[in-house]
């Protein structure tokens, strides 16, 4: 082996090592520093604007930027936060009597239970079906309760991610698009694949900010007004829920409203109903098919179902951060095999088109002479 084989060897080796050792040394910090050049490419145009109103004061422009971050975004989340924890519990709180209040009493669903052929059978166990139901449902309510509380705690280490990712955005106004040449540099890819992967990621990027968390606020703000309207507790809450749930495609704010709707109905709040049929049904849920072509465009280019399970694994693995990691991902996941596809095409084999269904024979007999036949050609 030559002498310059081994040595290039030997710097791979040392290079993935070192680096491996380095990224889980600092694995705790790789959210926030993704996070912060996530939010620094997106606010760069801000940070620059800036910059030449303060005649090329680029730091004092970055920290401008920071504050104004810090007071527009971080704190009215936080009270938020807060707001929406408070109303979780007194939400979970109240689900349970209402239930067992809601099945005690007459109602038009109780009149059509009776009018079930078998409800002369489930009579003797009404007391037992309403415990559990009961259970089944405080169990849901402490679920999410402690779901959103475990969310919404403010810790020592989630505000420690925070600090840093806020120190790094400085450094990243300032020095980003070096440390981003410096690592298209060092990939051993050719340009056009590099920039194909940058452009997939800054439009991903760019879509999943505009229209993920643009639409999910103003269909979350929309439907927790309808809710306020119709009197049901915990408006913030509910409003916050069908925030998240807008990004499930098909589904969205109907797996809220549409549940609350029935509920409304069953105990004759007709009111109520209109105001969430009319709010939720037609307003908020036309917004998404007018505003979303608009504010996004053709930036995604992925199918409904990558965006969907992109979106559900990304909340699974990282939080609620997984809103935007997680299509992000799954784009960058289509991109690297359309390289792969494109790079290796000459040894790939061609795929041509199915080939056609071959007529089965008419029956087993058929079958039998035909290989008979063909055994007896075989041996001559």
């Amino acid at each position: 082996m030559k002498r310059e084989t081994i040595n290039t060897l030997v710097v791979l080796a040392l290079v993935l090592c070192i680096s491996v050792i380095f990224l889980s040394m600092i694995h705790q910090f790789l959210m926030p520093i993704f996070l912060a050049g996530i939010f620094s490419a997106m606010l760069s145009p801000v940070q620059r604007w800036l910059t030449a109103k303060l005649r090329g004061r680029q730091n004092i422009a970055s920290i401008i930027t920071i504050i104004a971050i810090v007071l527009l975004i971080l704190i009215p989340l936080s009270i938020l936060i807060g707001i929406v924890a408070a109303q979780a519990v007194a939400v979970g709180q109240s689900v349970t009597p209402f239930v067992q209040r809601f099945m005690e009493e007459p109602s038009d669903l109780t009149k059509y239970v009776i009018k079930l052929p078998f409800y002369d059978l489930i009579l003797p166990y009404r007391d037992v079906l309403i415990e559990r139901a009961g259970q089944v449902v405080a169990t849901v309510s402490n679920f999410l309760v402690n779901s959103i509380s475990s969310v919404t705690k403010i810790t020592v280490q989630a505000i420690f991610g925070l600090i840093i990712m806020l120190y790094v955005m400085f450094f990243f106004f300032s020095m980003g698009g070096k440390l981003l040449n410096k690592i298209l540099y060092f990939l051993p890819l050719k340009d056009c694949d590099e920039q194909r992967l940058l452009a997939r990621f800054t439009s991903v990027t760019r879509a999943t900010i505009k229209g993920t968390i643009v639409i999910g606020l103003m269909q979350g703000i929309i439907c927790g007004f309808a809710f306020f309207l119709a009197d049901i507790q915990g408006p913030v809450f509910w409003g916050t829920i069908m925030a998240v749930t807008s990004v499930i495609p098909a589904f969205g704010t109907a797996i809220v409203w549409i549940p609350a709707l029935i509920i409304l109905a069953l105990t004759k709040n007709y009111v109520g109903v209109a105001i969430l049929a009319v709010v939720c049904g037609l307003i908020s849920g036309n917004l998404d098919n007018l505003v979303r072509p608009r504010l996004v465009g053709k930036d995604t280019e992925m199918h409904d179902l990558y965006v969907l399970f992109g979106t559900l694994g990304g909340i699974s693995m990282f939080g609620i951060l997984g809103i935007i990691v997680g299509p992000i991902i799954a784009a960058l996941f289509i991109t690297i095999w359309d390289i792969y596809g494109d790079s290796f095409k000459d040894y790939l084999p061609a795929v041509g088109p199915p080939p056609a269904d071959a007529p089965e024979p008419a029956d087993r007999n058929e079958q039998q002479e035909s290989d008979g036949q063909s055994n007896d050609i075989s041996q001559r």
